[in-house]
């Protein structure tokens, strides 16, 4: 891990723990999840405090707000979602984000999926340029 990275997940840290709330609790599983599915996930902190997850290129960013916890897909709209997570910025031609509200449910393997599918996504665009 570099330093910056170091930075990044303190920082992170940090911010699960100033929310204090379900919104930390949702955030870190998440957060957890995504570092699961590939160990060179690098963690960003960036635009003044959005967490970044990365591997090849944006896989998605994970956002806090006062009624939602908003993890967007940098490439959403180019991935297959059959698990239908994705529920929020579907009117765009790249973007796709999942807004978990409090007591929300997620399927974990389907989340998994998505990230794998970005991080082939971004890898693969990464080898053709």
């Amino acid at each position: 891990m570099t330093d910056t990275t170091q930075d990044a997940s303190a920082l992170i840290d940090g911010r699960v723990r100033e929310l204090d709330d379900w919104r930390g609790e949702t955030l870190a599983h998440m957060r957890t999840l995504i570092l699961s599915c590939d160990p060179e996930i690098v963690e960003e902190w960036k635009w003044r405090g959005v967490p970044v997850w990365s591997r090849g290129g944006i896989i998605c960013t994970g956002e806090t707000y006062k009624a939602v916890v908003k993890l967007t897909f940098a490439k959403g709209a180019s991935l297959d979602d059959p698990a239908r997570l994705f529920n929020a910025s579907l009117e765009g031609n790249t973007r796709r984000a999942i807004d978990l509200h409090e007591g929300a449910r997620i399927d974990e393997a389907a989340f998994r999926d998505l990230v794998n599918a970005a991080i082939a996504l971004n890898l693969s665009r990464k080898r053709k340029g």
